[in-house]
């Protein structure tokens, strides 16, 4: 029997990373999506079987596209979509340009819309799937240094809301976790006014085991010591 497939969206040394090793230790096939293939190369190296990094440049419809049909060959279906590609240009309204706004939308709103419309169709077919975007708390306020990067995720969360909506009666638990902290460094995981990668990625792997009678949509999670 082939192993269910995992593909993270945005890989680097921390999120990324403890995403791909919590679901490759769940026993999912790992597809490691990025705009470059440095790192990703490096952990398909220490994973071993099972995993595969592909280049994909999340704010191109073509780059989405090629990835995820070298994706559906090799691994098969995707039953767990984890957006984690983000863009932070920061600045506040006079420093910044319509090019870095653009950029910011593109990566964080537009590359979560099409990656997810790579693996709606199969998890439709099947009737069951999970997606799980990757949020922060600029989701939910902007503020003066994140005028480009607070709409992008405000639109990541409305995107991400809509589809919930229209495909959870089809089977499909889309959720979105908003990260509202620093994340630590893979070496200082207990720092308290840090969160853990590989306790975020606990609660991420949790989201998709959820029960279809009590299904989260949003996932806040911060750090205890975390002045909110």
């Amino acid at each position: 029997m082939s192993k269910p497939v995992c593909a993270v969206v945005g890989i680097g040394p921390k999120n990324g990373a403890a995403f791909a090793r919590r679901f490759h230790a769940a026993g999912y096939a790992v597809a490691l999506l990025s705009r470059k293939t440095d790192y990703s190369s490096e952990l398909v190296s220490e994973l071993g079987e099972g995993a595969s990094a592909y280049a994909c440049d999340v704010a191109s419809e073509a780059a989405v596209g090629e990835a995820f049909a070298a994706v559906l060959q090799e691994l098969g279906p995707v039953d767990v979509l984890i957006f984690n590609a983000g863009s932070g240009t920061w600045g506040n309204i006079e420093d910044l340009d319509a090019k870095a706004f653009e950029q910011s939308w593109r990566v964080n709103a537009l590359g979560a819309f099409l990656t997810s419309k790579q693996v709606i169709p199969s998890m439709v077919e099947r009737g069951t799937g999970n997606i799980v975007v990757v949020g922060a708390t600029a989701s939910l306020r902007g503020k003066p240094f994140t005028t480009a990067f607070a709409p992008a995720k405000a639109a990541q969360r409305s995107l991400a809301q809509a589809m919930a909506r229209h495909l959870g009666p089809k089977g499909i638990h889309v959720s979105l976790m908003i990260i509202d902290g620093a994340i630590a460094e893979p070496d200082d995981a207990s720092a308290p006014a840090t969160l853990d990668p590989a306790a975020i990625a606990d609660a991420a792997y949790g989201l998709t085991q959820q029960p279809k009678s009590a299904w989260t949509f949003e996932l806040d999670l911060r750090p205890f010591g975390e002045n909110w």
